[in-house]
């Protein structure tokens, strides 16, 4: 098993990748995702343009996009700790493979790890070159959420959590919380794209979407073509009123789903779990999906204020390490012990499932 030491940068680097996350959706929402119109510079210096001959020099050489201070540091910010992240991610993938022989060692997620940290930061890349393309950032969010939830996983499966084999009954859900995490990440990748086309406002009311309609007028086929081509500038939308309702309504409907299937999964892993430990997990379920079904609602009634907005985004990547906790927990991961005519054999460390 690994020592201490791994735990406790698997655990830290998953909450450093969870307010990578948040940042992220702080500048997104803050309409600053081009406060910096290069990459992986701001205005072709390591910070935000600050003097005023650098603020000159800046705007000469992007007159498109003159300095706004405010949104060049936000985006510089989040750089600078996703930068951060990719160190702590590194770090994790040296000592797992310095330590691969070491019995309990995973290998495969550390070195999956920096292969996602490497994409993503090409998908940051893009996602300014290619000024916000929509398709480009709602990937750019689920490579996020992809990272915080590697981490997590790594950190479960090294760790000496939630060991205890749970009853028959309570495994047997284990293909509900996979089809449970599915829906989830279909419904999170909705919501990237209501956010990313500026649709989270195709409906201003709730439970009806506007003007007292159930369902208004709505364009389909334009909500969801997924590239329109290079050299379009995607800051606030491009999108008619008529498409961002079409997705807005369709995040709705995966909510409904999202609801109805989480929420039975919830219930079910409390009915049928026999202990505290195990039940602890259905409640936290319970209670992440009603926190993240009320923040989606106040985000509409209160008309998308920035911090319900950031904490609707956090609440999305804890459902998702809350559901790998429970399949965590439906199928633990032991350790084989070599027999002892093995190991005087010299025989290898046992593997782990």
């Amino acid at each position: 098993m690994p020592n201490s030491s791994y735990l406790t940068l698997s655990f830290f680097t998953t909450l450093l990748a969870l307010a990578v996350m948040m940042l992220g959706a702080y500048v997104r929402l803050s309409d600053a995702g081009l406060g910096c119109p290069d990459w992986p510079g701001c205005y072709g210096q390591i910070q935000a343009p600050t003097t005023p001959s650098d603020i000159h020099a800046a705007n000469a050489a992007y007159p498109e996009r003159p300095v706004d201070q405010s949104k060049a540091w936000k985006e510089m910010a989040h750089r600078y700790l996703a930068g951060t992240l990719g160190l702590g991610i590194l770090a994790l993938a040296v000592l797992a493979w310095r330590r691969r022989h070491e019995p309990g060692q995973l290998l495969a997620v550390p070195l999956a790890l920096v292969a996602v940290v490497v994409f993503q930061a090409l998908l940051g890349m893009w996602t300014v070159t290619l000024l916000v393309k929509p398709a480009v950032v709602t990937a750019h969010l689920l490579g996020g959420l992809l990272t915080a939830a590697l981490l997590w996983w790594l950190t479960l499966r090294q760790g000496p959590w939630l060991t205890n084999p749970p009853p028959p009954r309570l495994r047997r859900l284990r293909p509900w919380a996979w089809a449970g995490l599915g829906i989830l990440v279909v419904q999170i990748s909705l919501g990237g794209w209501t956010s990313t086309n500026y649709a989270a406002m195709g409906c201003t009311e709730f439970p009806t979407c506007y003007g007292g309609l159930w369902w208004p007028t709505t364009d389909f086929k334009e909500a969801f073509v997924l590239w329109r081509g290079v050299g379009v500038d995607y800051e606030f939308g491009v999108l008619d009123s008529a498409a961002r309702t079409a997705i807005h309504l369709t995040h709705r409907l995966g909510a409904l789903l999202t609801l109805a299937v989480l929420g039975l999964l919830g219930w079910q892993v409390v009915r049928r779990a026999r202990n505290r430990e195990q039940r602890g997990v259905g409640w936290a379920l319970l209670l992440v999906l009603g926190m993240q079904i009320g923040l989606g609602i106040a985000n509409v009634i209160a008309q998308l204020p920035l911090p319900v907005a950031v904490a609707h985004n956090g609440g999305a990547a804890l459902l998702v390490l809350v559901l790998l906790t429970l399949l965590h927990q439906l199928k633990p991961r032991t350790l084989a012990v070599p027999a002892p005519a093995a190991l005087g054999a010299g025989g290898a460390a046992g593997q782990t499932r």
